[in-house]
């Protein structure tokens, strides 16, 4: 209390020391609280941003499916080198690789990769392939975008590093029609057609014998890229194509590699499911309990043991 100027009593209130130093804990507790709020809000928003994501890639695809993947990068990458190296050192001197050995080593690599990886992720190796399969619903069509994808990765990147290996040779296994173009067209749907109808023989069907499908498909790939060889090149494989055409720049015909692979496969697909011998429609893949194997479907009085899966290009 004091005395004014106009002799009136003028009153001060002080507030308590107490008082401030509770006022001043209140408000910096509620401060606090209001950051670790925020704090708490900000980290759950950060974890459903990176979870949320991942669990609906789990829901829709098969556990391990990176592994799958990689495995297709893997097996394409060592199908187009050692294809696509053998072809090119061929068309330089055949002395050294004969178009014979060419063709022959293209078959063994295809044998070695299925026996390699087919049970990992089937060993396609061919988008032309992994299309058919899903076609014919023995593939789900939402793995087939990153089948895809993972065999052009492999063979893209087989072929600079060929390109690396055995400069200065320009065309590194380039595929390019000989003749016409109409004749490379028939061509490689044919050869493309006979091995997807042995194809899907081994691999679809419970009376074939399962432990031969590498030696099988191999044969098969051998033998008509023996035939297609002198006309189309006899590529049977957009990947095998388009890769080498990348790295290089040569890109004549290119189409022919993909229209026809294609339609090839597709009609070889379709045209053993027609004279397969079974009264029970073919089983539709469910993402539930598809894998990446490609196994035998059982027929109506056969079951497939669990040790003996068939996985195949």
């Amino acid at each position: 209390m004091s005395i004014g100027r106009t002799g009136e009593l003028e009153f001060i209130i002080t507030p308590c020391p107490k008082t401030r130093k509770k006022e001043k804990m209140s408000l910096d507790s509620n401060s606090t609280n209001i950051s670790q709020d925020g704090n708490l809000r900000y980290k759950s928003q950060i974890q459903r941003l990176d979870i949320f994501p991942w669990r609906s890639f789990e829901k829709h695809y098969p556990p391990g499916f990176h592994k799958k993947v990689f495995a297709e990068i893997i097996a394409t990458f060592l199908l187009v080198f050692v294809t696509c190296g053998s072809a090119a050192l061929s068309a330089t001197d055949e002395h050294k690789v004969s178009k014979l050995g060419a063709s022959v080593a293209g078959g063994l690599i295809v044998t070695v990769m299925i026996y390699a990886v087919g049970h990992v992720s089937g060993a396609h190796m061919n988008p032309a392939v992994t299309l058919a399969f899903a076609a014919v619903r023995h593939f789900p069509w939402k793995q087939v975008p990153f089948y895809a994808a993972a065999q052009l990765t492999g063979a893209t990147a087989a072929a600079f590093t060929l390109r690396l290996l055995l400069h200065p040779i320009e065309k590194i296994g380039t595929t390019s029609p000989s003749g016409s173009i109409f004749q490379a067209l028939v061509m490689e749907v044919v050869v493309t057609f006979s091995m997807m109808f042995v194809t899907s023989a081994v691999a679809t069907d419970t009376k074939a014998i399962g432990e031969l499908a590498g030696i099988a498909v191999g044969s098969a790939v051998c033998i008509t890229s023996i035939l297609a060889g002198p006309i189309s090149g006899g590529s049977m494989n957009p990947a095998r194509t388009i890769g080498p055409a990348i790295a290089s720049g040569y890109y004549k015909g290119l189409w022919v590699y993909i229209v026809g692979p294609v339609f090839g496969t597709l009609i070889g697909a379709m045209s053993y499911n027609i004279i397969r011998v079974s009264d029970k429609p073919v089983q539709e893949i469910s993402s539930r309990s598809f894998s990446f194997k490609l196994r035998r479907l059982p027929s109506d009085n056969e079951h497939l043991p669990n040790k003996d899966p068939v996985s195949i290009v």
